[in-house]
Formats: C-alpha cells, structure tokens, sequence
C-alpha cells in the first residue's frame, strides 16, 4: 500500500476527472492521500474530497496565498480545526510555511501567518505540513519559539544541516517528482543517505511533475498514481525493495502524522482483507 504524503487532490485542476484520478491511483496501488489545501475557500473541499473517496486531509493557509487572505482567517482557521476534530479524516495543519523563491511576497506577512498557524497547531497539539522554499532557517527559527508535535518538511531541498535540525525536531522529509531529475544532486543525495526513518513519499499533484511528464518543453499534470514510479527512483539510489519502502513510508507517515496512524488503524479493522 502506498502513501501520498502530500497531494492537492482538491485542486481545481482535477475537477473535470477527479473519479477518473483516483481509480488510476488506486490501480497503481495508491491507497491513501493526505490532502492539504491552501485557503479558507478550499477548507471544505479537501474535507468533502477526502471523505468522497476514503482519504484523509489538513486545514492550514499556504503561503502563496497569503496575499489573499486576512488575519481573521486565522480565526476561521481556528474555528474549523475545533470543527474538524473529532474527524478521522483530519490529520494535521497544512500547508503552512514559508516561500522566500516567489517574488513579490510580503516576507513579514508570510512569518506572521505562518507564526499563528504554529500556535494554532500548538494549542491543539496537531502536526504541521509545511512548505519549505528556501526559508528553512527562519521556518527552524519559529518553530524553536512555538514548540509544534513535529510533521513533514515537503519537498525539503535545504542543507544537510538544515534536514537535522527538522529531523531532531519530530519532522519526516518528503520526496517526490524533483527526485527523478538527474541534475536534482542535492535531493537525490538526501534520498540516497538520510535514515530511513526520516523519509516520506509524496506527489504534490497537480505540481512537481516527474522527470517523464516533461516532454519537449511540455509540462504535464502531476497525478498521485505516478507515486509508485517516483518511488523507483528512491529504491534505486537506496538499494531497496518496492514492499520494504512502500512499508517504511507508511511507518513513516504513521509517525508524523499520529491521526493519520489512527485513520489508518481504524481502516485496516473496517477492512480486514
């Protein structure tokens, strides 16, 4: 069984065929997503998505849409975090973060939005996805001052000092469609080498398209059923087998993300065979 860590199913870029997605996913042998959505406006549809469909999902504001929001949508965020909690299906707070590549981006308005998201993940003693794009010293600083349960690091692609540092702090590390690229030195090197304990599988589809959906200056939509291949990749440069990841990826997930453990516990007792 394998596990998307991370997948925008709810995005808008899967509503013409999101039956169509799933039935490929799961034909690749994807059994789970972990859904995250980025705004308050999607907050319902990651939740209705993964229950459509067996999933699980998180509520958080991703820094990309910070422009976009209000602080009172911390408020929102706040209130339906409390709404979702006796919800299996609610995993985490995510994605939150951090994007200092994207220019144009109020840096200290990101920090303040992502500061609350802590606290709110905090009070409620729920893990965090965060987005990480060159911002990991100050995604580290903030999270020394608002002690968080730990999560996943997606699409990590910091220094290997920065990668301890998330570790040591409860974090896993996740990889995905940048792995396949031959010239990604830094992220192959991190899936080749960091414990094994440390790692976690993910897509970010619709985005971070494997190295085969770029074809002649054509980029294609991500999709979860490509998470078997993109695992290929990692149990090349490990040396490891498809059962012994897909098994350690769960492990892992289980581990960052307690309720998805729980979700995934209580699944497994609905479904016996």
């Amino acid at each position: 069984m394998w596990i998307d860590t991370h997948c925008h199913l709810d995005a808008d870029e899967f509503d013409s065929d999101r039956d169509a997605v799933v039935d490929r996913a799961r034909a690749a042998g994807v059994s789970m997503l972990v859904i995250p959505p980025g705004h308050v406006d999607h907050f319902d549809k990651a939740a209705r998505v993964a229950h459509q469909y067996g999933f699980a999902y998180a509520l958080g504001l991703h820094p990309l849409w910070i422009d976009r929001a209000r602080e009172e949508h911390i408020d929102v965020l706040r209130g339906a975090v409390e709404a979702a909690l006796p919800d299996a299906r609610f995993v985490a707070i995510g994605e939150i973060g951090l994007d200092f590549f994207v220019a144009g981006l109020n840096r200290d308005r990101q920090e303040w939005f992502y500061r609350e998201q802590l606290r709110v993940a905090r009070d409620f003693d729920l893990s965090v996805i965060l987005h990480v794009r060159r911002s990991a010293d100050v995604l580290l600083k903030h999270l020394r001052r608002i002690d968080v349960r730990g999560g996943i690091a997606h699409a990590f692609n910091g220094s290997e000092q920065q990668a301890r540092q998330f570790i040591e702090r409860g974090f896993r590390l996740g990889f995905g469609g940048a792995m396949t690229y031959a010239g990604s030195l830094r992220i192959r090197r991190f899936a080749a080498e960091l414990p094994e304990e440390a790692i976690v599988l993910e897509t970010d589809a619709p985005d971070i398209p494997p190295v085969w959906l770029r074809d002649d200056g054509k980029v294609l939509r991500n999709e979860p059923g490509e998470l078997p291949r993109i695992a290929q990749t990692m149990m090349e440069l490990r040396g490891i087998e498809a059962d012994d990841l897909a098994a350690r990826n769960r492990v892992n997930a289980a581990a960052a993300l307690p309720r998805l453990a729980a979700l995934l516990e209580r699944d497994a007792v609905r479904s016996p065979g």
